[in-house]
């Protein structure tokens, strides 16, 4: 009986200490992602793209190199808008040059083989894809929330719960993606399988109180940049004050493009820490 009693005040004790411990460390990851001197350059009006580059395993244990782009939702007659080919995949930097874009991501999941995305998607009213769904006709992770562009302003959309929900979407320029990370300052929970716990490159799009919107890219898979589990991202969106916030397609298709700078992170595609490792994809998200 003591040496059972002993026993659970050891591992009450270690528990303890661990738990100690972990908010230690969410703290300097907090403190560490906020004192960071971020490059900050003006894009357009209104339009502005910060980067910092984690060394020495700084943030979450792990070198991280971060992009972002913020832009006022309503400043100037700055619009966000969707451009897709319903099966043709183009590089991120050939959708956003040809629709004239200030800066781009590219956008959600899609059929590497045969072209198209995966996930429902309209552009100026016009269907370019539906869901593709699975043998049980169930919904996919990333099919369960959206963005929405109304009158060129972007929101967030949560799955009601309905496999067609799209079809009950009235915006004109719609695009589901997932998993969703935040919603109305509270963040969602997220499954512990491989894709939400393991570091991969990441993109999303986050909304903040004021409308602003966050589009961001983390590199990844190289030595100089981990990437980032949806754990983490979440995190990262909160600290920039995203109430909302969804992931994007990520991996090798991770790409931020600005005007006249080109390419500004370093896409996983080709396997090298440079700018040239474009995936090509089947839309994007830009600012136009």
């Amino acid at each position: 009986m003591i040496y059972s009693y002993t026993m659970k005040k050891l591992k009450l004790l270690a528990l303890f200490n661990f738990l100690i411990f972990s908010v230690g460390l969410a703290q300097n990851d907090s403190l560490t992602f906020f004192n960071a001197h971020w490059s900050k350059k003006r894009v357009a009006r209104g339009v502005k793209l910060y980067n910092f580059h984690f060394k020495n395993r700084e943030l979450f244990n792990a070198n991280q190199n971060i992009s972002y782009i913020v832009f006022g939702n309503r400043f100037l007659g700055r619009k966000a808008g969707i451009a897709a080919e319903n099966k043709k995949l183009r590089t991120t930097s050939d959708f956003a040059f040809n629709n004239h874009a200030i800066a781009a991501i590219n956008g959600n999941f899609f059929d590497m083989k045969n072209g198209g995305s995966v996930d429902f998607t309209r552009q100026g009213g016009s269907l370019i894809n539906e869901n593709n769904k699975g043998r049980d006709e169930k919904l996919a992770f990333h099919q369960k929330a959206a963005i929405v562009i109304r009158k060129g302003r972007l929101s967030i959309k949560k799955w009601d719960g309905l496999n067609n929900w799209a079809d009950w979407i009235t915006e004109k320029d719609v695009m589901l993606n997932g998993p969703l990370l935040r919603y109305n300052n509270q963040n969602e929970q997220l499954d512990s399988v491989s894709f939400n716990s393991n570091r991969h490159p990441r993109t999303c799009v986050g909304i903040r109180p004021n409308g602003k919107v966050v589009m961001l890219v983390v590199d990844g898979r190289n030595a100089n940049s981990a990437g980032m589990s949806l754990f983490e991202l979440a995190k990262i969106m909160a600290w920039l004050g995203c109430a909302s916030a969804i992931n994007f397609d990520g991996g090798g298709s991770s790409t931020l493009w600005v005007k006249q700078k080109g390419v500004i992170n370093y896409p996983s595609d080709n396997g090298k820490w440079d700018r040239a490792g474009q995936r090509k994809v089947a839309n994007i998200l830009y600012i136009k």
